[in-house]
């Protein structure tokens, strides 16, 4: 009789062993398949339109410039972000703005009348730019919509920032340094370049 009710008691606490090893697995795995995310990324590119280029860019300022943004309020805290932007500002020539009639030539030499030079482009650099505080603002939203802003307004002052380093006059410049003696070797004649 001794060795019965051993012999279940000691079935009884290896099938309790059992299950408390099972539930013990249990919250682990489970714990697991809580913690682990998987992320899924679809995409379908879809080409909206295809633009001829024809911009022979001259020259391209690096530019590093720190924007602070404040809205002042008369009860609240002053929302404030402040952001270092990096980024470039180019300058080029639109050739596809040269005309038959923009180009005349004598025995020796080619005159060639250029459009105006002008900004190409204006591109933050989204990996090197950072907004370094954001203070005073209560909502989410209210954040995003002033980090936008500060995005904008930092690539408008780079933009001013080149105008003020004569970037155009440094494009001009260039074409003369650049795009003249490759029409030399190309055409065999001197080449005068002028301006609209």
């Amino acid at each position: 009789m001794f060795d019965t009710s051993r012999s279940r008691i000691s079935l009884t606490l290896s099938f309790a062993l059992v299950i408390i090893g099972f539930l013990i697995f249990l919250f682990f795995y489970i714990k697991h398949e809580f913690n682990t995310t998987r992320t899924e990324v679809t995409e379908d590119v879809m080409v909206s339109r295809i633009v001829s280029m024809g911009k022979l860019e001259l020259v391209k300022y690096a530019m590093k410039d720190v924007v602070e943004k404040k809205e002042l309020h008369l009860i609240m805290p002053d929302s404030r972000v402040l952001f270092v932007a990096v980024g470039e500002v180019t300058a080029c020539i639109d050739l596809t703005k040269v005309k038959k009639n923009d180009i005349s030539q004598s025995k020796d030499s080619i005159i060639v009348t250029l459009p105006r030079p002008e900004i190409c482009y204006v591109k933050l650099d989204h990996q090197k730019s950072k907004v370094y505080d954001v203070s005073g603002v209560w909502f989410s939203d209210k954040t995003k919509t002033m980090v936008e802003d500060v995005y904008k307004l930092a690539e408008k002052k780079m933009l001013a920032g080149a105008a003020e380093m004569k970037i155009l006059d440094k494009a001009r410049e260039n074409a003369s340094l650049i795009f003249k003696p490759f029409l030399e070797n190309v055409s065999a004649k001197k080449i005068v370049l002028n301006f609209k």
